[in-house]
């Protein structure tokens, strides 16, 4: 699965989360979109680790993979907005609550989590969930596809080789990709980040951002899905969690209104 800023750092060890590929720096275009920071790797020092979306203003969407592995290690997370992390942007404190249903079955790992505020964010506008089944009705009519998606996260960006094992540029910034639609399984939103076919995707640092319905003038404020995995090398696939399906909502719907 994708890892987190924390597994590429520590030698890209075997665990979840992921960054934008062949995009661009988001500078203001997704306020919403922000980063999960914790102290992973030296006390008292907190780095970027996942990415997520303001929901309401109370509540943070992420990943529960993200989630569920600071948990583990007693570790508290903060986020922010900043459209480029430093050790003095603004961090807000939050709750984490990891979906109790997250396993690593395919089928449906339910790797979804939320970050309660007790504070409301104030000046940022909330993006929006998708209405029950939404996904799957736009598939059956065959327009799922026409528009593409749009990815947003921090962390590191596509590949780059030769002369030894391969390197993963790093620089604190809030990325922007866009991705044409490659599946859609009951769990999940499959998309193209094949960047000679003119896609985007993400990578590591990623996991838990949005990517939201339409791209360009066609972009919507609605998260079809949220990043999870992908192909180990960032050039080929990105798999996302669906927001529509029963699952999804019924863990959704104990922390905001649903559509």
């Amino acid at each position: 699965m994708r890892r987190a800023l924390v597994f590429l750092l520590l030698a890209l060890a075997a665990v979840p989360a992921a960054a934008i590929t062949y995009g661009q720096p988001d500078g203001g275009g997704h306020p919403n979109v922000g980063a999960i920071v914790a102290e992973y790797a030296t006390p008292g020092v907190k780095d970027l680790f996942c990415s997520g979306t303001l929901i309401s203003p109370t509540v943070f969407l992420t990943a529960a993979h993200c989630t569920s592995y600071l948990e583990a290690n007693g570790l508290e997370a903060w986020v922010t907005f900043a459209t480029e992390y430093t050790a003095t942007s603004k961090i807000y404190s939050g709750t984490m609550h990891t979906n109790p249903n997250y396993t690593h079955q395919q089928n449906d790992p339910g790797d979804i989590a939320v970050i309660t505020f007790s504070r409301p964010i104030r000046g940022i506008t909330p993006a929006a969930l998708p209405s029950a089944g939404l996904l799957a009705r736009l598939f059956a009519d065959g327009t799922l596809g026409d528009h593409g998606f749009t990815a947003v996260g921090y962390g590191v960006h596509e590949p780059t080789t030769g002369g030894g094992p391969p390197s993963f540029p790093f620089d604190n910034l809030r990325w922007v990709s866009v991705s044409a639609l490659n599946a859609l399984t009951p769990a999940w939103l499959r998309l193209n980040q094949v960047g000679p076919a003119g896609n985007g995707g993400t990578c590591f640092g990623d996991s838990g951002g949005p990517n939201f319905l339409g791209a360009g003038n066609d972009e919507t404020p609605i998260i079809a899905a949220i990043t999870i995995t992908g192909d180990a090398m960032c050039k080929a696939t990105n798999v996302d969690y669906r927001l529509d399906t029963p699952a999804a909502r019924a863990f959704l719907g104990q922390f905001v209104t649903l559509p």
